[in-house]
């Protein structure tokens, strides 16, 4: 089957400390690609590093805060400084909280518009002039970003956001870049347990009704889309477990 191979291309990951993040960046790294990594966890970011260089990969970590701009600015300095270059941006930073609205916390749900939204596009803009002709973008949405459900008020707003800036770039990006929004359904991450370990109220409690995705499906999901021949576009990817009817 033919294929776009990823070796020698970098890659960018956002959220890249944990969850579907950091399963996308060991997958792009087992496919060849440079990662660079980013979030706010130095930390993590660092040992993962350390795992990719390990299996023989190369990564980079760059401690980022996508609600910042001076900060995201460093982070595309940081990727142009190392490499020169940028063929892939994977945006998978994201947080979520789940309640009533007339029960939420505001700060909770500036949150979500600031990481998961805000974030997405500052990233973005930043990274446009580096990307390569011929790169990709993608963004990770969510099901709650094509179908709202009561608690996800603040959330589905940031992921409804998140496809409609998608398709409004790809619309603008032309045959440059390819733009894919993956709208995953379910998956076991810190997200739904908290950083805590207690179960975010919503999904949390789903897991014990379904068996859900993990991390790596959705990753798998990102190397199709970016891996394909260049003369394809895979604008949306929806995957949900095969329990989940929404």
């Amino acid at each position: 089957m033919e294929r776009t191979e990823l070796d020698g291309s970098v890659a960018l990951v956002t959220g890249a400390s944990s969850g579907i993040g950091e399963a996308t960046a060991v997958a792009l790294a087992d496919e060849g690609a440079s990662v660079v990594l980013a979030a706010r966890s130095g930390g993590e970011l660092d040992a993962l590093a350390d795992r990719i260089e390990g299996a023989g990969g190369d990564a980079l970590a760059v401690p980022t805060d996508v609600t910042d701009g001076d900060s995201v600015a460093g982070l595309i300095e940081a990727v142009r400084e190392a490499y020169g270059r940028l063929d892939v941006l994977v945006n998978g930073a994201g947080v979520i909280d789940v309640a009533p609205l007339e029960a939420a916390d505001p700060d909770a749900l500036r949150a979500m518009v600031e990481v998961n939204l805000l974030g997405l596009i500052r990233v973005t803009r930043r990274a446009l002039p580096l990307l390569a002709a011929g790169g990709g973008v993608v963004n990770v949405s969510s099901v709650s970003g094509r179908e709202a459900a009561a608690g996800y008020a603040g959330y589905s707003a940031s992921k409804f956001g998140v496809n409609g800036f998608s398709e409004a770039l790809r619309r603008e990006v032309g045959e440059d870049l390819r733009v894919t929004v993956v709208e995953p359904g379910l998956v076991d991450t810190g997200l739904v347990h908290g950083a805590d370990g207690e179960d975010v109220a919503g999904p949390g409690e789903r897991l014990e009704s379904m068996t859900p995705l993990v991390p790596e499906d959705v990753a798998a999901a990102v190397v199709y889309a970016v891996t394909q021949p260049r003369r394809v576009a895979v604008n949306e990817i929806l995957l949900r477990p095969s329990g989940q009817e929404r």
